[in-house]
């Protein structure tokens, strides 16, 4: 009758442990250097430099992030001046302005989100290959010049 009451959820400490655990920069918080991490990040202040993450980053309204970002997965409703580079999938929230590069195999945005820059979503090993298909360049003309493409790379 009086056993304790089950945890519905861990405190912080428990938090960071383990596979439950996640990092947190909180708003007001400013750093700046490089920062590799594990699990899933959320960044609510202001961060100046290199992320990597092998996890999802959470980019939340208050954030501003300038340098480079590289994860798993990133959501973003903040500000960001920054190339990023997730090798599952970018989601922008309203109200995210992001400027800079996106590089992901599947890239979302919501309407009233601000995105200048270019996205590479990995076509262009893509693109080599159905060149080499004829049926693929004859039924694209317009697409692709002389029936052949050239590599960028």
């Amino acid at each position: 009758m009086w056993k304790t009451k089950q945890k519905l959820q861990p405190n912080a400490s428990e938090a960071l442990k383990g596979e439950d655990g996640y990092t947190f920069l909180a708003k007001g918080v400013v750093i700046e250097g490089i920062a590799k991490l594990e699990g899933i990040v959320r960044i609510d202040g202001h961060f100046n430099g290199a992320i990597n993450t092998n996890d999802t980053l959470i980019i939340g309204e208050q954030a501003v992030i300038r340098g480079s970002i590289t994860a798993d997965e990133i959501i973003c409703s903040g500000k960001i001046e920054a190339n990023l580079t997730a090798i599952k999938r970018i989601h922008l929230l309203k109200p995210a302005v992001v400027i800079g590069d996106i590089s992901t195999p599947c890239f979302t945005m919501e309407d009233g989100v601000l995105f200048q820059g270019q996205c590479d979503m990995g076509m262009s090993s893509k693109i080599e290959w159905l060149s080499k298909d004829s049926q693929v360049t004859e039924k694209m003309p317009a697409l692709i010049p002389h029936g052949e493409l050239v590599s960028t790379s």
